[in-house]
């Protein structure tokens, strides 16, 4: 699936795919600067946000040009579809990456008979619970297995066929 946006085309790549593991490998150094002080030891991430690549049955990659600018994936949580790892670099953000990267999550979601996505946000990304109210997502509880960290923010969006 190839969808294009503005000046930016999303692609959907393997889980492997060289850019999306680098925009991985940002997303975790930046999450690890807003949230660090809350694990035991620095650099440590709880077991909850970890990412079996065998879970994943979709990577999205946005690109502006041949530049690789945002990242996007779909898990199994269960029975869910779980949207994770939504990030845009720094200089492309503001510019609708974010918008296009989750309407192409909720489509490939859509494809693989999901009734709805749930996602799982911190009380430290603003901007991101600003977008997904934006975008029609709703909160929920916390759901595992996020449970224990009680500074989460959950959402869930029906998805309309």
């Amino acid at each position: 699936m190839t969808t294009e946006r503005a000046t930016y085309i999303i692609r959907a790549v393997s889980y492997d795919d060289p850019a999306a593991g680098e925009l991985r490998a940002a997303v975790t150094e930046e999450l690890g600067r807003r949230y660090g002080d809350r694990f035991s030891e620095p650099g440590s991430r709880p077991p909850a946000v970890a990412i079996e690549a065998g879970s994943v049955v979709y990577t999205g990659v946005a690109f502006d040009a041949d530049q690789a600018v945002g990242h996007v994936l779909l898990r199994r949580l269960g029975e869910e579809i779980e949207i994770k790892r939504m990030y845009v670099i720094p200089s492309h953000r503001g510019s609708g990456v974010a918008r296009s990267l989750l309407a192409a999550a909720e489509q490939a979601a859509r494809e693989l008979g999901a009734a709805r996505v749930i996602l799982h946000t911190g009380d430290r990304q603003p901007e991101a619970i600003r977008l997904y109210e934006r975008e029609g997502y709703t909160r929920i509880p916390i759901y595992p297995p996020y449970t224990s960290m009680t500074y989460s923010t959950c959402f869930e969006k029906p998805l309309v066929t």
